[in-house]
């Protein structure tokens, strides 16, 4: 008999064949009666193809699939590709071909490695963003938010990139610069664009994520992201004028202290109240910080602020008195009101800002100097020292006081009464509300909560994206596309770089842009595309309907599928694409576009993922990786040599699945000789068969403790340690003197997850089975073998360990001191002599007290 030999290639081959041939990926979507959705973020394809960075992510989620399907569920676990965006078309331009031309390249490379990789997706139901089949319904998921009302025009300040000569989302302005071209300043450009109302789902989105089981670096992400504050719009109104300015505060309890206003530079109002020997002052300084972007102004909170006046005062509705208006680069338009109330003894930015401008510093707390913190002072630089002594606290508490520091911290309402209105004496929580009393009363404000989440832009002044379906008439008017009308296809434009001009590529298609509307008149298209983060906004709800081409999914089967169980993906997305997808998904639910769900929770609050998981990351060369950093690896060569199987196993054995881990391609030597291992112990093996009744205990106690242990760490995404249990069991299988076919069989279930092609080979040609390993069952264990007969208790004397015992799990007190006290090792200290007391704590120790 000739030996065999582990050929992954041949086996791969083998296995994949099979799988397509006899339609083992495949799903019927309307006759599963044990639903399980297991999506993958989709990936962008790039021209450079997969890495292993994506490989990692990819077989994590293969794993949640495989491992349900074994557990009794039917599995859909679809794949597409977001090819529309900036991403291809940036790359396009860069090697100077047509996206047109290059994205099916691109996509067909993709799909290549992809089943080179043995992933248990179902191929008849892919999508391609690009494609009028899957835009005609992201135009249509847009129409549906337009009548809802959740789609308006407006002319705001926005972010461009010169670079990319577009307009970007806020989260990809890091640091005032442009994500994707670290080295470009983003301007602020004021500039028409469409919007998604996302601010009203605001309250819910964040509600939401108390109960949501996601990952909780991720929902800090979005609780930061959306920033609720609650407090007070409080209305000051202009002096000698009609205007009135509304400021929003979290303390409204310190309105006493408010002795000047600030307004956003790009504030309505600006325009109106600066007095005119004032105006060239005011536009030079607005001139000024126009091309600064929101993002820097967040981030320089500890930078100089700076600011200029109107000439305009305004009444504090508490004190009665005039207070200056300016405006300055640390108030944002788009938080809040766009204006602020400020309170320099109590704020460290109106703080400075006083202090530069001369401006009065009132106090409005009297500082609790046994709660105080470091932190809550400013404006002094020994803080840590004076709050180290009584005396330091005293002298700092009177400069608080006095005005010369600022203080935010707990303590009572100081210098806060006017005529027969006093708050003084009060803790901070019953003043706010004391003062919201007051406000609602004289009808000059009222509590509120507001966030710092802003309505989603989603022009993008480019060509490689799905157009926007609107038609605007001759006097402007917008008018959306009939749905019977679409798709609005994406021209042929040899000419596709944007222009930098706030204007759309689409712009120069003459011919496209003259149309007619729905009732005849002349129109013209909208030349702005859409973002693509809507595109992958909705996915998930097309993977179920890829086939239909009469709408953008078959209500039954979204009842039946959606949620989805398990969504996996990188938290680099936690903001940018999972809090646009929780929007779409409330927005249509809102508005009438979409049910789903057996859960009245998940059903009424239209929640896209049940589960949400986010994966580590892969570093090489100390660096994260990714294309942009030159630190990727193509996979391509790492199967060639060693097998997807290796590949795939040694991804998830290098480090926990959620954290990531060091790629060393050194050590995938190692699972390779492991997965030899296991092929010859199928294939070439002398071990007689036996009973698994006739195993030795142990060895079954082993098993059963392997079984439970897998399955809990799969469920968990703890691979590397599912893996581990696997190595130890296959070890303590193949040395024992016999082995039994259930234990093999099991073995090769637990195996199939990770290495699904070696596990059907051993499976099929090893056990001889006629189906598919995925047609079996992750196998049973039995409670009473996971847990040991014997355990080990500690034997101490004087505290000091001196022995241990291999006793029954169940031995009584009384047999654990004898035992004990019979221990060579204890007789050797007590020396015939008798012990003081003894302690014994069962199943854990022994303690002789001599």
């Amino acid at each position: 008999m000739a030996e065999a030999i582990y050929d992954p290639k041949l086996i791969e081959a083998r296995c994949q064949q099979w799988w397509e041939e006899n339609g083992t990926n495949r799903i019927d979507l309307a006759a599963a009666d044990n639903p399980y959705y297991v999506l993958m973020m989709f990936p962008y394809p790039s021209a450079e193809g997969l890495h292993v960075g994506n490989v990692f992510a990819f077989t994590g989620a293969d794993i949640q699939a495989r491992y349900r399907r074994l557990k009794g569920h039917q599995v859909f676990e679809p794949i597409g590709f977001d090819a529309f965006g900036i991403h291809s078309e940036n790359f396009a331009m860069k090697v100077n071909r047509h996206p047109s031309e290059l994205i099916p390249s691109n996509v067909a490379n993709f799909t290549r490695q992809l089943k080179m990789m043995g992933f248990m997706f179902d191929w008849e139901r892919t999508i391609d963003t690009t494609t009028p089949e899957y835009y005609k319904w992201t135009q249509w998921v847009f129409l549906q938010l337009y009548k809802a009302g959740l789609v308006y025009r407006d002319i705001k300040e926005v972010n461009f990139c010169p670079k990319c000569g577009t307009v970007i989302s806020d989260e990809m302005v890091i640091d005032g610069k442009c994500e994707r071209h670290p080295d470009t300043e983003v301007e602020r450009r004021r500039m028409p664009c469409w919007f998604f109302a996302i601010t009203k789902f605001a309250g819910r989105l964040l509600d939401n994520l108390d109960w949501l089981d996601w990952s909780d670096r991720t929902k800090l992400a979005q609780r930061n992201w959306i920033g609720r504050s609650t407090g007070a719009e409080v209305v000051f109104t202009v002096q000698g004028r009609s205007q009135k300015i509304p400021v929003f505060t979290t303390r409204p309890d310190t309105l006493f202290g408010a002795t000047y206003l600030v307004l956003a530079p790009d504030h309505a109002l600006v325009d109106e109240i600066t007095l005119p020997q004032l105006r060239a002052a005011v536009d030079e300084y607005r001139g000024a910080i126009a091309a600064r972007a929101e993002a820097e102004a967040v981030k320089g909170a500890a930078q100089e602020k700076t600011g200029v006046f109107t000439g305009a005062t305004a009444i504090n509705p508490a004190t009665g008195q005039a207070v200056p208006v300016f405006i300055g680069d640390y108030v944002l338009s788009g938080y809040g009101t766009g204006a602020i109330m400020a309170v320099p003894g109590g704020d460290h930015r109106d703080f400075a800002f006083a202090k530069k401008y001369r401006l009065p510093i009132v106090a409005t707390v009297d500082p609790d100097m046994g709660a105080a913190a470091a932190e809550d002072f400013s404006g002094v630089d020994n803080v840590n020292e004076l709050l180290a002594t009584e005396e330091g606290k005293a002298r700092l508490r009177t400069m608080v006081l006095e005005g010369a520091a600022c203080y935010s911290g707990p303590g009572a309402v100081i210098n806060s009464s006017a005529g027969k209105l006093s708050i003084n004496g009060l803790g901070i929580e019953e003043a706010k509300e004391r003062v919201c009393a007051l406000l609602e009363g004289m009808d000059l404000g009222r509590r509120q909560e507001t966030y710092r989440l802003r309505d989603w832009g989603i022009s993008r002044q480019r060509y490689w994206g799905p157009p926007l379906p609107i038609i605007y008439d001759e006097e402007g008017n917008p008018h959306p596309v009939p749905e019977d009308q679409l798709p609005v296809l994406l021209p042929p434009l040899d000419d596709y770089r944007p222009k930098g001009d706030g204007r759309g590529p689409l712009a120069t298609a003459e011919d496209w842009v003259r149309t007619t509307l729905p009732d005849g008149r002349p129109g013209r298209r909208e030349t702005d595309v859409m973002d693509n983060f809507l595109d992958s906004a909705w996915y998930y709800l097309r993977y179920v309907s890829t086939s239909d081409p009469d709408r953008p999914y078959d209500p039954a089967l979204i009842e039946r599928w959606l949620p989805v169980d398990m969504y996996i993906g990188g938290n680099e997305h936690a903001v940018l694409h999972l809090l646009y997808t929780r929007f779409i998904c409330m927005g249509l639910h809102q508005a009438g576009a979409l049910r789903m769900g057996e859960r009245p929770e998940m059903r009424d609050l239209a929640e896209p993922f049940r589960h949400f998981r986010a994966h580590g990351l892969l570093i090489k060369e100390g660096s994260k990786m990714s294309k942009s950093k030159g630190n990727v690896v193509n996979p391509d060569e790492y199967v060639e040599d060693h097998g997807a199987d290796t590949l795939r196993m040694y991804l998830m054995f290098l480090g926990p699945y959620l954290q990531g881990g060091d790629f060393r391609d050194s050590d995938l030597q190692g699972v390779r000789r492991f997965l030899n291992r296991i092929f010859l112990w199928y294939f070439d093996n002398p071990q007689p068969e036996v009973p698994e009744a006739e195993l030795p205990k142990p060895v079954r106690v082993k098993l059963h403790q392997t079984i439970k242990k897998v399955a809990e760490d799969i469920e968990a995404l703890s691979y590397n340690t599912a893996i581990a249990a696997l190595m130890e069991l296959h070890n303590e299988l193949k040395s024992a003197e016999a082995c039994s076919r259930s234990a093999k069989e099991a073995v090769a279930l637990m195996l199939a997850p990770f290495a699904p092609h070696l596990a059907e080979e051993c499976w099929r040609n090893g056990l001889g089975h006629s189906t598919s390993v995925f047609e079996g069952r992750y196998p049973a264990f039995d409670p009473a073998l996971t847990v040991l007969d014997e355990i080990e208790v500690a034997v101490q004397v004087n505290g000091k360990i001196r022995s241990r015992l291999v006793v029954p799990r169940e031995a009584p007190k009384e047999e654990l001191e004898r035992l004990a006290l019979a221990d060579a090792s204890v007789q050797a200290v007590l020396k015939g002599a008798a012990p003081k007391r003894v302690v014994v704590v069962p199943g854990r120790l022994v303690n002789v007290i001599a």
